[in-house]
């Protein structure tokens, strides 16, 4: 069921929470009210145990414009305390995110792209850091985010550049794991969602928790994380339903324990 058209809508699709930030008329730029509504779903999101996957998209055929500056200049706080800029950039979320993006993901925008775990573009999406040009840096994720997701001289190319790229050199790059047709982002980001969902949900949680844990960890450190999560999956009923499964040559049925 929807929640009423406020900044941020969700509405559950299947097993996935559409996230759709609801601002045409500021091109989705990213307010108060933006980031408190992401938060929310996100909290949403990974309170139901029906939800396998959230989808993050723009109306009207936009991502998002990034930050409001509008909004900024009168003293609103584009972030949620604890969970960083549009209520996304440093949130630990439980379930796998997939951005669905067409039209522009402009600075903060591309960042909220960034804070996914999947990106599908539509290919007349555009991204850009242009924060140098006005005298920032892309403080929402993207300085951090960036490098450690493709080659350091491309990163540094495009935050010194702010230059736009478009959704087919993304792709090249490694930002974008499919690019579809204009339109098509959210089906195809819906498709992959189901695709995902058909998983174990621990163990789903698990990968990105530990993905999460290694980063930046020496690799001792990252494997006795490891070992720690897969020895519970190894003890949950999901992974012997699993091998049930195999053994019957059926589709499984997860109960996330």
């Amino acid at each position: 069921m929807s929640t009423p058209n406020t900044a941020v809508r969700t509405e559950a699709v299947g097993s996935a929470l559409v996230i759709t930030i609801n601002r045409p008329q500021a091109r989705n730029a990213v307010d108060a009210a933006v980031a408190h509504g992401i938060a929310a779903a996100l909290d949403e999101l990974d309170g139901n145990a029906e939800l396998s996957a959230g989808v993050l998209t723009g109306t009207a055929g936009t991502f998002s414009a990034g930050m409001d500056l509008k909004a900024a200049a009168r003293g609103e706080a584009p972030a949620v305390p604890g969970r960083g800029f549009a209520g996304i950039a440093e949130a630990e979320t439980g379930k796998p995110l997939i951005a669905a993006v067409e039209g522009y993901a402009l600075g903060g925008g591309f960042e909220l792209a960034l804070a996914c775990d999947l990106v599908v573009a539509a290919a007349g999406a555009r991204f850009a850091l242009p924060e140098v040009k006005r005298g920032l840096i892309a403080g929402g994720g993207g300085v951090i985010r960036l490098p450690k997701r493709i080659p350091h001289h491309l990163a540094m190319e495009l935050l010194l550049t702010g230059r736009t790229i478009d959704a087919e050199r993304a792709g090249e790059l490694g930002l974008v794991n499919r690019v579809v047709g204009d339109g098509e982002a959210l089906p195809a980001a819906l498709e992959l969602a189901a695709e995902v969902a058909a998983n174990a949900p621990l163990a789903l949680a698990a990968v990105k928790e530990v993905v999460r844990l290694a980063d930046g960890a020496p690799d001792a450190e990252a494997f006795a994380a490891q070992h720690a999560r897969s020895r519970a999956l190894r003890e949950s009923a999901d992974f012997a339903e699993g091998v049930r499964a195999f053994a019957e040559k059926r589709a499984p049925q997860w109960r996330g324990r």
